[in-house]
């Protein structure tokens, strides 16, 4: 588990230094001097959300099943990719004690995982970043936002030989 982790950590931080700060820090400054808007807080919520994209393809594991079951079905797909979108609520209500009987064998390391989480990403930064009627510098939040976000889904996918 932790030399999985380090390999995880190591990769992450050299993209972030190479691609996600750089892109960062133009994208906060094209935003002031040319829309003169403030995009701190995307910008931050961004990052924040690349870091944790990066570990997401292994948080839901806790709900899957340990061995194949022959004659037991899988859920369905609207389960698996709750799993995979909403894990941190999952895990908070596996620590809280509430128990649900979804166990899947979806690992998530795949590219439709990657897209349906980029999908749910887009849908997100929508709801959180734009303002009607919707400007270029609303679309621009809303797109830096998902980048981020797929990028740390690809850099894990990368480090685990999947890319």
């Amino acid at each position: 588990m932790k030399e999985e982790t380090a390999e995880h950590v190591g990769q992450s931080v050299k993209v972030f230094i190479w691609l996600i700060l750089p892109l960062s820090i133009l994208y906060v400054f094209g935003q002031r001097f040319v829309f003169a808007d403030n995009a701190l807080g995307p910008m931050l919520w961004s990052i924040s959300v690349y870091f944790y994209s990066n570990f997401l393809p292994d948080l839901p594991s806790i709900h899957r099943k340990k061995k194949p079951e022959t004659d037991a079905r899988d859920l369905p797909w609207y389960k698996k990719y709750a799993l995979l979108l909403f894990a941190p609520l999952l895990v908070w209500l596996l620590f809280s004690g509430i128990r649900l009987n979804w166990r899947t064998e979806e690992t998530y390391h795949n590219f439709t995982s990657l897209a349906v989480y980029g999908t749910f990403l887009l849908i997100v930064g929508f709801l959180a970043f734009a303002a009607f009627p919707v400007q270029t510098k609303d679309v621009t939040r809303m797109l830096f936002f998902p980048f981020c976000g797929i990028t740390g889904f690809l850099a894990h996918l990368k480090v685990d030989e999947i890319w």
